[in-house]
């Protein structure tokens, strides 16, 4: 077994608060309380170490998606993992039943082989009203059986399911996911205020990216925004890259969600990593321009080119959030969220030792993920 790590001397952020001057040891692939005699120390002063990223939402990045080959899928993964991504949930686009069925059991195996945290099924079960990037002709309302069907298809690594509720059958599916154990996000969503409101009581726990793709908030029709945001019981996404929201729009999410009830997300497409160019989303081709991924047909905004190093440090030094609540929206909630809370999300003995060296502008220097380097810090080059 490799010896012992201590990284030393940098500001840590745990769940207490942040530790200047501090250290985080790591034995195999687990962050430990102590270190033993013979640990090799790394100086990291100057430098933040923070959790590791955890996203809930993400189509895929390095030019590669999740609805590829399983060659295609670790590109993916891979090319996340480098941006700090040590937790991904792995989330499908509207197409084919059969197709989603298939890509399902795919993505089952690397759920089980540890590379994913999940699956999330964004669509087909949306509204044609606020498609986004999905594919109108294969949308179809969210009937309990074919959600079923794609449950059974992820063999228990089914992590969530983005539905438009007030279609016919979402809250009888709604109830269905939650009996399940499977989180129900509204999002590609018409709903007014009290329908959403209606889904939220029967089990709905995810607002899929909050302001995209649903009524704008207005004064006598709310729509789901306003239910969205000030029920307790509702994490709310944010696509942080400074086109899907304006700072106004993430800072009011802040102020009435909470940083406990905010978890930052890519949506990323197979650009994040890359760059400009051509690329499908699902059966969709997409143009991607100063790093802005829309449709060529239509022009909707398609996904993000986003990786979370860069929504991190857009929140701290851009939106002027805590350091602290950065962490929460990127690491803690999404941890907690997907109830894997007990092994990600913070810097404490006993969890995986996934964990990033940042520098003094927060730019990212080291990645780890249990207890292994996949981004190696400048000290260690």
């Amino acid at each position: 077994m490799a010896p012992s790590l201590v990284l030393a001397g940098a500001r840590v952020v745990l769940p207490t608060g942040i530790v200047d001057d501090g250290r985080v040891v790591v034995e195999g692939t687990k962050i430990a309380a102590a270190a033993p005699a013979n640990a090799d120390v790394i100086d990291v002063s100057g430098h933040w170490l923070v959790p590791g990223f955890v996203d809930l939402h993400n189509h895929g990045g390095g030019g590669a998606s999740f609805s590829g080959t399983p060659d295609q899928i670790m590109t993916a993964i891979r090319t996340h993992r480098a941006h700090g991504t040590t937790t991904l949930v792995a989330s499908t686009v509207t197409d084919e039943m059969d197709l989603l069925v298939r890509q399902a059991g795919l993505l089952s195996e690397l759920a089980e082989q540890g590379e994913i945290a999940g699956i999330h099924f964004e669509g087909p079960f949306i509204s044609p009203c606020r498609k986004g990037a999905h594919s109108e002709e294969l949308l179809r309302d969210p009937d309990p059986a074919e959600v079923r069907k794609l449950i059974d298809a992820a063999r228990g690594r089914a992590a969530m399911v983005t539905l438009a509720t007030e279609l016919p059958g979402g809250i009888d599916s709604v109830r269905l996911l939650a009996e399940h154990g499977v989180i129900a996000a509204i999002g590609h969503t018409d709903a007014t205020y009290e329908q959403t409101v209606q889904a939220i009581d029967a089990g709905a726990t995810v607002a899929t990216h909050l302001f995209n793709a649903m009524p704008a908030l207005n004064h006598r029709a709310p729509g789901p925004i306003a239910a969205l945001l000030e029920d307790e019981r509702v994490t709310v996404e944010l696509i942080n890259d400074g086109t899907h929201l304006h700072p106004a729009a993430l800072e009011l999410a802040f102020h009435h969600a909470g940083a406990s009830r905010v978890a930052f997300i890519t949506d990323a497409m197979d650009a994040a990593g890359i760059g400009d160019g051509r690329y499908m989303l699902g059966p969709l081709e997409v143009e991607v321009s100063e790093g802005v991924a829309r449709l060529v047909e239509g022009g909707s905004i398609a996904g993000s080119t986003l990786t979370l190093d860069r929504a991190f440090r857009r929140a701290v030094t851009v939106d002027g959030l805590s350091v602290e609540d950065a962490v929460q929206a990127l690491s803690v909630n999404p941890a907690r969220l997907l109830g894997l809370f007990d092994r990600i999300g913070s810097l404490e003995p006993g969890k995986d030792a996934d964990l990033l060296v940042l520098d003094a502008d927060f730019g990212l220097k080291g990645v780890m993920r249990r207890g292994e380097w996949v981004a190696i810090p400048p000290q260690l080059a």
